[in-house]
């Protein structure tokens, strides 16, 4: 049970005016009605996905951070079929684009057609593509020309699109949870830097362990398959991310955040490694990503505010995706991954 007393104290010294007990008292039995919707989300997608508790939560945090996340992994692994459950059980008008490199920017965001009227006259109207849906999956994004990946962009941090001059606002909330195959790059095209930092997190999807498998086996070659429900509604989800930024946040975990992402950069980063391998680092936007995601993950975990810990869990997925190691790093069989363990063990 998260306490009054432990709310009034996190939030006092923040320049905010000191809440009132009242107000504080809300805030609680907000957290713990989200904390038991969450809980019964959790469930539910865990029985059609099966041994990837770390990749639920990821995804669930992402969606309370109002972010999007890109999903990596090898075939067979459920991606698909997590962003499917995802929409079901928030309930969110989920729309799909199988990325090609034939697909145009036209075939995600829409396109203008020339109608005539019965007396003659003629005008465009617009035909809206994909893209206006709440949740859109884009799969295997990586294999459509850097021109179609592009068309996401605007999309993706304005949350609006511009089509011959005129802005298209799309539905509220609006996510984009893309895969991406990391084995099969014959025929691919990588991600820009600049629409990679648009993803608040990187998932990586890993095998199931034995259990696991053995369970997803019998369960899904049966008559009869666990089907998804809703728990949520998309206004509910609003109204979740909206409580999410309310989340206090200590001076401590601010200061491990701020000390997680500026060590990232080489050009003044303490860390040997990362001066000498890194060539680009994490900007202002992976320091917004982390702070969003580990209010998310306390709500999820049942605490009312984040503490270095989830700052550290939550490093790989926000960071490896907004770095960049320099040829001496591959020469030398260094990974993204050793770079950031020693980014962690800088936090304590």
């Amino acid at each position: 049970m998260i306490s009054v007393t432990s709310i009034s104290q996190s939030l006092t010294g923040t320049p905010s005016p000191e809440p009132t007990e009242e107000s504080t008292s809300q805030v609680v039995r907000e957290v713990e009605r989200l904390n038991s919707r969450l809980a019964q989300a959790r469930d539910v997608i865990g029985r059609v996905i099966f041994g990837q508790p770390k990749v639920i939560d990821d995804s669930i945090i992402t969606l309370l951070a109002g972010g999007h996340a890109l999903l990596v992994g090898v075939p067979g692994l459920a991606k698909t079929r997590l962003v499917q459950t995802l929409g079901v059980v928030f309930g969110l008008d989920a729309k799909r684009v199988q990325f090609t490199p034939d697909l145009m920017p036209a075939d995600i965001l829409g396109s203008e057609v020339l109608e005539e009227a019965e007396n003659g006259a003629r005008s465009f109207r617009f035909i809206k593509g994909p893209v206006f849906g709440q949740l859109l999956m884009a799969d295997e994004i990586n294999r459509a020309s850097p021109r179609t990946q592009s068309a996401l962009l605007q999309a993706m941090q304005e949350h609006r699109v511009s089509i011959a001059g005129h802005y298209y606002e799309l539905p509220q909330p609006f996510h984009v949870l893309a895969t991406q195959n990391p084995l099969e790059q014959e025929g691919t095209y990588p991600l820009p830097e600049a629409q990679l930092d648009r993803f608040l997190m990187q998932i990586d999807v890993d095998y199931p362990d034995l259990e696991a498998e053995r369970r997803m086996l019998i369960a899904t070659t049966g008559p009869d398959e666990e089907k998804p429900v809703g728990v949520f509604d998309a206004e509910e989800l609003m109204a979740a991310q909206r409580l999410v930024r309310r989340v206090p946040v200590g001076e401590s975990v601010v200061s491990a955040i701020l000390a997680l992402v500026r060590a990232g950069r080489p050009d003044d980063s303490p860390i040997e490694m990362v001066r000498r391998h890194v060539s680009w680092g994490p900007g202002p936007r992976a320091a917004q990503a982390l702070m969003l995601a580990a209010r998310a993950r306390a709500l999820i975990n049942g605490r009312m505010t984040p503490s270095t810990d989830d700052v550290e869990a939550l490093a790989q997925s926000v960071l490896q995706h907004r770095m960049a190691l320099g040829f001496a790093a591959r020469a030398e069989g260094v990974r993204i991954n050793d770079v950031i363990a020693a980014l962690r063990a800088s936090v304590h």
